[in-house]
C-alpha cells in the first residue's frame, strides 16, 4: 500500500484485522501512543483503539465514569494502572474493518493524516530491550515453601506464580500472533496492549472479573487446571478433591464480597467444566441485576472488593498476599492484574490478566500459577503452570 494513497480511498477494501494492526503498533511504538486491541469472548468483533495521552486509573476510581476506552491494570492493588481513551478506534468484524461505520471513518481520516508517518511499513515495531529478570527460586520449592505455610496454619490456599524467559526472533510478527489467538481461542479474552511506559502485553485469558451489560453484572469462579484433549466429555470429567476445594475457594471469596455490601439477590450456576484452551477448569457463574437491585456502580465497587481475586493470590488473602511478597522472587507487574474494556458499545469487560506474555525486542516472558493447597504435589504443580504457558507457545510462533 503506497503511503501516499488515502485508506479511505483505497478500492480492496475491507482492510484486515492483521494489516492494520501491524501498521498501528509499528506507529504506536515509534511515535509514544498507548494502544489496545481486543476480541471479547464469543464475538465476531475486534477493536483496536489508540491515544496519545493514556491517563492513570487508580482502583479507588470508577470505570463507569471515565468514559469509553481501555483499562490495564498491575496485580499490585497500590500501583496505578492504566486507561487508554478510545480517542481513535476501530472496529473489525471477522477481520474485515467496518468501513461504513463513523467512528471508523473518522479513525480513517486521522490514519489518512498519520499515513506519511506509518508508511507502507514492515518493518518490526521498536519494542524495549528486556531488563534483566532476577532468577527465581526453584518453582517446586516455592510450592513445597507454600504447603509448608499453609500447613502450620498461616493460609488456607496461595498461587505461587513463575515467569519463563523465551527467545524471540526477529521475524516474529504481533499482529500475525494476535490472529492467531482470536482463531484459537474463540472464548477468551484475546488482547494487546502497548504503553511508552509499560512495554507491550499479548495474552488470551479465560477469566471474567467483572462484566457489566444491559445492567446485568457477572463475574466467574474459575480454578482447577486438567489437560484438554480433543472429544473429551465434559460431563464425564473427573477431579480430585484437591481441584475441588480449590474452586470451591474461589466461589466462597465471590459471596463474602456480595455479603460486604449486604447484596444477597444474585444467581450462582455451577460449578461445571469448562474448556480454556488446551486446558478445562472448574467454574462457577454469578451475576446480579443491577436494576432489580439498584445498584447502578455495582461493577466498580466488585472490581475493588474482587481483585486480586484467591484464585491470583490465595485465601486468606492478605496472609497469602504477603507471602508471595517475601517469597515469590519477581514483580508480577501486570501478570495476574486485570484488563478490558470499558464504556464500548455500552457494556464493560474486564478479566483476569491470565495467559500472557510480555514482549521485548528480542525475547518473551510468560507468566503462570498454580493454586497451592495443603494437598498439592509440587511436580503436579510445575506441569500445571506449563500447561498454561503452551496456551500461548502452542499457537503463537515466537521464532
Amino acid at each position: 500500500m503506497s503511503h501516499t494513497q488515502p485508506l479511505t480511498e483505497v478500492a480492496e477494501f475491507p482492510v484486515t484485522t492483521e494489516d492494520l494492526l501491524g501498521k498501528l503498533i509499528a506507529f504506536s511504538t515509534e511515535h509514544n501512543y498507548a494502544l489496545a486491541a481486543w476480541r471479547v469472548p464469543e464475538s465476531g468483533i475486534t477493536h483496536i483503539i489508540l491515544t496519545i495521552k493514556p491517563e492513570p486509573f487508580l482502583l479507588a476510581d470508577s470505570f463507569e465514569d471515565v468514559g469509553a476506552g481501555f483499562i490495564f491494570h498491575p496485580f499490585d492493588v497500590t500501583q496505578p494502572g492504566i486507561f487508554i481513551k478510545a480517542d481513535v478506534q476501530f472496529s473489525f468484524h471477522e477481520g474485515a474493518l467496518q468501513a461504513d461505520e463513523q467512528k471508523n471513518s473518522k479513525a480513517l481520516e486521522w490514519l489518512n493524516a498519520h499515513i506519511t508517518e506509518t508508511g507502507n511499513t514492515t518493518s518490526q515495531p521498536a519494542f524495549a530491550a528486556a531488563s534483566k529478570l532476577n532468577t527465581p527460586v526453584d518453582y517446586k520449592e516455592l510450592v513445597q515453601q507454600s504447603i509448608r505455610h499453609i500447613e502450620h496454619g498461616y493460609a488456607e490456599k496461595i498461587v505461587p506464580s513463575r515467569v519463563k524467559q523465551v527467545a524471540l526472533s526477529s521475524s516474529f510478527d504481533v499482529a500475525d500472533a494476535f490472529t492467531r489467538l482470536e482463531r484459537t481461542y474463540p472464548n477468551a479474552l484475546v488482547s494487546f496492549v502497548f504503553t511508552p511506559q509499560h512495554g507491550a502485553w499479548l495474552g488470551a485469558t479465560p477469566e471474567t472479573l467483572v462484566s457489566v451489560e444491559k445492567n446485568i453484572f457477572r463475574t466467574v469462579a474459575l480454578a482447577g487446571t486438567q489437560v484438554y484433549a480433543d472429544g473429551t466429555n465434559l460431563k464425564h470429567v473427573a477431579w480430585t478433591q484437591k481441584e475441588i476445594e480449590e474452586q470451591a475457594f474461589v466461589s466462597r471469596y465471590i459471596i463474602n464480597c456480595f455479603k460486604k455490601i449486604r447484596l444477597r439477590e444474585f444467581e450462582e450456576h455451577g460449578p461445571k467444566t469448562i474448556v480454556a484452551g488446551n486446558v478445562m477448569h472448574l467454574k462457577t457463574d454469578f451475576s446480579v441485576d443491577m436494576k432489580a437491585t439498584n445498584f447502578p456502580q455495582l461493577g466498580s465497587v466488585m472490581l475493588r472488593l474482587l481483585h486480586p481475586t484467591s484464585a491470583v493470590c490465595g485465601t486468606p488473602l492478605e496472609a497469602a498476599r504477603k507471602f508471595l511478597e517475601d517469597h515469590e522472587g519477581y514483580p508480577r507487574g501486570f501478570y495476574s492484574g486485570f484488563l478490558g474494556p470499558v464504556n464500548i458499545s455500552n457494556a464493560s469487560h474486564l478479566f483476569v490478566n491470565l495467559r500472557c506474555m510480555q514482549l521485548f525486542a528480542d525475547q518473551a516472558w510468560l507468566y503462570a500459577g498454580a493454586g497451592v493447597t495443603a494437598d498439592s504435589i509440587p511436580e503436579k504443580e510445575w506441569e500445571e503452570t506449563e500447561m498454561k504457558m503452551n496456551t500461548l507457545l502452542n499457537v503463537i510462533n515466537l521464532q
